[in-house]
């Protein structure tokens, strides 16, 4: 591992996965509000979402998801048609995506409920499309309204798809794109350019996406009219959209062939005096995305140019040491640097990897609340910073904005940030009211690229609990849309399933975060005392590894005819209470943990495990101890058969072989096993573990 001293980042380390009590009390110190601070805040939202109700006029994404938020049967349909519809190749399978999604919904109970009259319109088309393709074909005139009928709404549903798509997607080209961004540059709004696509998963992938970068900077290095990079346009850009192997595995080839391409990018905007933000993404990719960020400021054809920039998400645990970090770089550097603050777009995925992995707590707030009050932290954070971070809030939030301007007082020298589609009437109002500043986060690109992205946008806004959701929403009272969060955020966490339970009454294994240095420092100390270990007693064939042969792993006695014959007429059933049956495969879950590093260093070693493989290994290995022990107990009158011939394959050494073991013993039966040739030795230590668990001798060979 590369030798990562620098205080700032062992910071951004320790909060990774830090309790969320501790981190929610950390940015309310951060965002140092007084109690009449935190009145006039609650005072001016209600006064913004009072004007938006009254006096603006919605975009059509406001009022859509007010009317169909994910909590309604009819949004998440919605949702799903734009996630797929676009894609789809064939008409065939259209039309059954069509009656999947739109004939169960009841459409009608939302008919007049909107205050927009194409939202309403909308309505009654998807009720009308909704009973043509029900129709059924109990005779030859319902069957002619279907065959005749569903070609018209094919092209009117995917019509409206794009439609909705427009709605977030500022032009196909870049050029057309800034033509369109004309009209609202003129009246004092800028850009930051996203060129759709996501990560690439070929090498031919990131060179074009680069190349659509690269093009982009270029076109829109004409429009740039300043010196200033604050008041020109800019452009977004993704690491994992330009290397196909973005990932802490890979990181010396990252550092090899990422670092230059972004270089390139940044030298391109630099030249052109506009901005540069490297968008951020999942939290497996953080410290990664820094070591990139560290590498490429450290260009020297990049000095005086103050326009890159990197986002930071407000609802990660590590949001707050992030920009101080920053900061710390920029003072090294004698540089400013453009910070946009955003909430987060991958919360959902965020709570499910670490809930899959077994990691020991969340990176991200598990809260909506809690992530509210570190937006205000480091909101605090950045203003305090200044000179050296420009401040760049992305926000649709009456609540957020309100406290951002309670903080910057008569300071300006910052920017709002939106969403092309969303949050224009909020905005427009605030420069006019408050004279701020907006830049339009702008994706440009085909429809069928919009996938991840309108997702991500439906999945963040189409929440009942949120800002979007609810603004437009008359019956709820505009205290409670614009509602303090500090108060909630204090609450005891509930709701989110800590990773340990998610298998409850059973206790999740325990995972390893081979995406955190610290975790990897501890995964190699782990292992190193194995590194020239050898298994067994010395005699009989040496077991070499397949990635190196000249390592003998250790050695191995082949059984003969009679030594099975032995161990067959020895066997006996595991004649023991159920629950002690479970006791002792418990304990050897406990134990094959303790042992982990010895086990990866077998599994890699012996099988040719990869760290990755080799912690799944381990996992389901013990996943499999804990299940069939509660089988154990579940069904504590079974009866054993007798003998089991237990038979795995070399490729999942650990795993299968102690599934199939744990599956026999937890019923009381005798099991005689048989390794694949290739990995003997991980089987007799996993036997070993077992029987110093408790497991007899004579029920298990």
């Amino acid at each position: 591992m590369k030798d990562h001293a620098a205080a700032p980042r062992d910071t951004v380390r320790a909060a990774h996965l830090r309790p969320e009590p501790e981190a929610v009390e950390a940015a309310i110190d951060a965002a140092r509000l007084t109690d009449a601070d935190r009145a006039a805040i609650h005072e001016t939202a209600v006064g913004l979402v009072r004007h938006l109700r009254d006096e603006a006029t919605p975009g059509l994404m406001e009022v859509m998801l007010a009317e169909y938020g994910l909590s309604t049967d009819e949004g998440l349909a919605l949702m799903c048609l734009a996630e797929a519809l676009l894609r789809v190749p064939d008409p065939a399978t259209v039309d059954a995506l069509i009656r999947d999604k739109v004939a169960p919904g009841a459409w009608m109970a939302h008919f007049g409920h909107s205050p927009s009259a194409l939202v309403n319109a909308s309505t009654l088309g998807l009720a009308l499309t909704g009973r043509v393709i029900s129709t059924g074909q109990a005779n030859s005139l319902r069957a002619a309204v279907r065959r005749v009928g569903e070609p018209v709404i094919r092209r009117a549903v995917g019509a409206a798809m794009r439609e909705m798509g427009r709605q977030f997607v500022l032009g196909e080209t870049i050029e057309s794109a800034a033509d369109r961004a004309a009209k609202l540059e003129a009246r004092g709004f800028t850009h930051s350019y996203d060129m759709l696509g996501e990560a690439a998963l070929t090498a031919g992938d990131a060179g074009r996406y680069f190349d659509a970068y690269a093009h982009a900077i270029r076109a829109l290095a004409k429009r740039c009219g300043t010196d200033d990079p604050r008041r020109n346009p800019g452009i977004s850009i993704k690491l994992s959209a330009l290397h196909p192997r973005y990932e802490t595995a890979q990181a010396d080839r990252v550092m090899a062939e990422l670092v230059p391409r972004v270089a390139d990018l940044a030298r391109l905007a630099a030249d052109a005096h506009m901005g540069l933000n490297i968008d951020a993404e999942e939290q497996a990719r953080l410290d990664l995305s820094l070591d990139v960020v560290a590498a490429v400021l450290g260009d020297p054809a990049l000095d005086g140019w103050d326009g890159f920039g990197v986002v930071v998400q407000g609802y990660g645990k590590r949001a707050a040491p992030v920009i101080e970090w920053l900061d710390d770089q920029a003072r090294t550097r004698g540089r400013r640097l453009m910070v946009r603050l955003v909430k987060g777009a991958y919360w959902d995925g965020e709570i499910k990897h670490a809930q899959v992995q077994g990691l020991p707590g969340f990176p991200v707030f598990t809260r909506k609340a809690a992530t509210d009050v570190s937006y205000m932290g480091c909101a605090r954070m950045l203003l305090d910073r200044a000179d050296r971070l420009y401040p760049q809030f992305a926000t649709h939030n009456a609540h957020s904005v309100a406290a951002i301007l309670r903080m910057a007082g008569n300071q300006r020298d910052w920017e709002f940030q939106r969403l092309h589609g969303m949050g224009a009437a909020l905005h427009t109002h605030l420069a006019k009211a408050h004279g701020t500043h907006c830049r339009i986060y702008a994706p440009v690109g085909r429809h069928r690229d919009l996938l991840a992205y309108l997702v991500r946008r439906l999945l963040e806004n189409g929440a009942n609990s949120s800002f979007v959701n609810q603004v437009m929403d008359g019956t709820v009272d505009a205290a409670t849309v614009v509602a303090d969060p500090i108060p909630e955020a204090r609450r005891e966490e509930r709701g989110v399933t800590h990773p340990s339970k998610i298998v409850a009454p059973r206790e999740n294994s325990a995972g390893w975060d081979l995406d955190d240095p610290d975790t990897l420092d501890r995964f190699d100390a782990a292992r190193a005392p194995f590194r020239d270990a050898a298994w067994g007693d010395g005699a009989g064939e040496p077991v070499t590894s397949p990635a190196d042969p000249s390592d003998v792993v250790g050695h191995v006695r082949l059984a003969t005819a009679e030594d099975a014959a032995r161990a067959l007429d020895e066997a006996r059933t595991w004649d023991a209470p159920a629950s002690e049956r479970a006791a002792a495969l418990r304990r050897a879950s406990d134990l094959y943990e303790a042992h982990a590093g010895e086990l990866f260093a077998i599994l890699a070693r012996e099988a040719g495990k990869a760290p990755a493989d080799a912690v799944a290994e381990l996992r389901e290995a013990v996943d499999f101890l804990r299940y069939y022990a509660g089988e154990a107990e579940r069904l504590s009158d079974a009866r054993p058969t007798g003998i089991w011939a237990c038979i795995s394959p070399w490729n999942f050494p650990l795993a299968i072989f102690t599934g199939q073991v744990a599956a026999a013993l937890a019923a009381g039966n005798a099991v005689v096993a048989k390794p694949a040739e290739a990995t003997p030795l991980v089987a007799a230590r996993a036997v070993a573990l077992l029987h110093e668990a408790g497991v007899p001798r004579a029920s298990l060979h």
